[in-house]
């Protein structure tokens, strides 16, 4: 009776859980955000910004900063602004037996520096799998190290896939006139960098082996799978205390939501200030090298039971429209509305008007670039 009871209570609260969304207090501080890591063996990028307020989609970028990576007792490496908030490095090759930290500068002359870490030697992918499920494409990682120095680990990815628009134009409006059109908007492709935390280690494995981690799915409808799809793995081997830092960073980011859920904890890093320390900073900046892969998955490789999207989804496109001739100046002249075809009527075919799109239905570079990847093949 009492495990009766004890279900029930538990059903009970189960199905009594309702969103809650508490009162946020405007905060007037604002922290120091670094993103990036140390690239013992190419270029670094950090990324500097302000943290923001929970209810702001705005990034505030710290400009002006003077940033190094400096040597334990060795040599610093300037990382010169190439954007706003970004601080790109030469091409290094660091000595992999010392330490290196971030060392930083803001344009009010408050510093910053990383903890002094060991290079962390990136074992190379063995290869990028993938199997078709009975939900979409599934693809995993594969990786091994035969040395056993690498037992953390760390991926991201970037994926590229050739969509089109819903319309393709032949036609282009210049100076009140229409003419054929030369640059291709149809054929486009998209480009997404991963934002989930990836990370796995062979810590309680006897071997030191990454056998098909489970990395992204895709739905088997996806738009990224129509014509063609790329991923580019990048793979990174962690020190312990950076796989904790991101498990923990990856439990207070995607596992919150149910009451079941654990609750959300500080996670600040390994960057300090150093010129007044009860100043928190969020990041962790690691010293790693990166060894990355990449492959294509055709659309015939593919079931072809699968229904892939034509393109992006456009709701709003399902029928082109028409405009008549006398009218194309005031249709076309702002480019909201994009010419496609001609229409001809009559017996003699004169011409009476022109099938047209809106922007967003014609110009697949309302959503992408028309301009092919140099790896794509």
């Amino acid at each position: 009776m009492k495990y009766l009871l004890l279900l029930g209570m538990l059903f009970a609260l189960g199905s009594c859980i309702t969103p809650f969304e508490p009162e946020v207090t405007e905060s007037q501080l604002s922290y120091l955000v670094v993103d990036g890591f140390i690239n013992s063996q190419g270029i670094s990028t950090i990324k500097l910004s302000q943290s923001v307020n929970l209810q702001s989609n705005a990034t505030i970028p710290e400009r002006k900063a003077i940033v190094y990576i400096e040597q334990e007792t060795g040599p610093r490496y300037q990382l010169p602004e190439t954007n706003a908030g970004t601080y790109v490095s030469d091409q290094l090759a660091l000595n992999s037996a010392k330490s290196y930290r971030l060392y930083i500068k803001t344009g009010t002359g408050v510093e910053y520096v990383s903890d002094y870490t060991e290079v962390k030697t990136t074992p190379p992918i063995d290869s990028i799998t993938w199997k078709a499920t009975d939900r979409g494409l599934q693809l995993y990682v594969n990786s091994h190290d035969a040395n056993t120095a690498a037992r953390h680990y760390r991926w991201a990815y970037d994926e590229t896939w050739q969509f089109t628009s819903a319309f393709e134009s032949l036609m282009e409006y210049k100076q009140k006139d229409i003419v054929f059109r030369k640059d291709d908007i149809y054929h486009c492709w998209g480009t997404e960098k991963s934002t989930a935390i990836r990370i796995g280690n062979t810590v309680k494995l006897s071997q030191n082996i990454v056998s098909r981690y489970p990395l992204q799915l895709l739905l088997s409808n996806s738009v990224k799978l129509r014509y063609k799809y790329s991923i580019l793995v990048k793979q990174y081997a962690l020190t312990q205390q950076e796989y904790e830092y991101w498990e923990a960073l990856g439990k207070n980011t995607e596992n919150i939501g149910t009451l079941f859920d654990p609750l959300p904890s500080q996670v600040t890093g390994n960057v300090h200030c150093l010129s007044k320390p009860e100043i928190l900073a969020l990041g962790f900046v690691g010293v790693q090298s990166e060894t990355v892969q990449r492959i294509f998955v055709a659309r015939n490789e593919l079931p072809r039971s699968w229904v892939a999207g034509n393109g992006y989804s456009y709701p709003a496109c399902s029928v082109p429209d028409s405009v008549i001739d006398a009218q194309r100046d005031e249709a076309f002249k702002f480019g909201r509305y994009i010419p496609i075809l001609p229409i001809y009527k009559g017996p003699t075919n004169e011409l009476w008007g022109w099938v047209a799109g809106p922007l967003d239905c014609v110009d697949c570079r309302t959503r992408g670039t028309n301009v092919r990847p140099d790896f794509w093949k």
